[in-house]
């Protein structure tokens, strides 16, 4: 899957918007990405039946890209996960 068009933090409502081509643009709420963050360590909780404990008003501090996705570093200290392209589509 192709990147976005634009990725942009929207600091105001705690949300990322990614404008796929076609101009689909997709709204992703920060404490949904924090709580699907595809790192080993939240996977790993997750198979266990467990589940990440998430701020509802967790921020996004930084994002790097990564090529074949991003890598997003939360508020909570949390930046382990890289999210490829494809699993934020599918993430609503």
């Amino acid at each position: 899957m192709n990147a976005p068009e634009h990725v942009t933090v929207h600091a105001a409502t705690g949300r990322l918007s990614l404008t796929w081509n076609g101009g689909h643009t997709q709204w992703i709420d920060n404490a949904t990405l924090r709580e699907h963050c595809p790192c080993s360590t939240c996977r790993r909780l997750a198979h266990a039946g467990h589940a990440a404990r998430v701020e509802p008003h967790v921020a996004i501090v930084d994002m790097q890209p990564m090529g074949y996705g991003v890598q997003i570093g939360f508020s909570d200290g949390h930046a382990q996960g890289i999210y490829p392209w494809e699993y934020l589509a599918a993430i609503t």
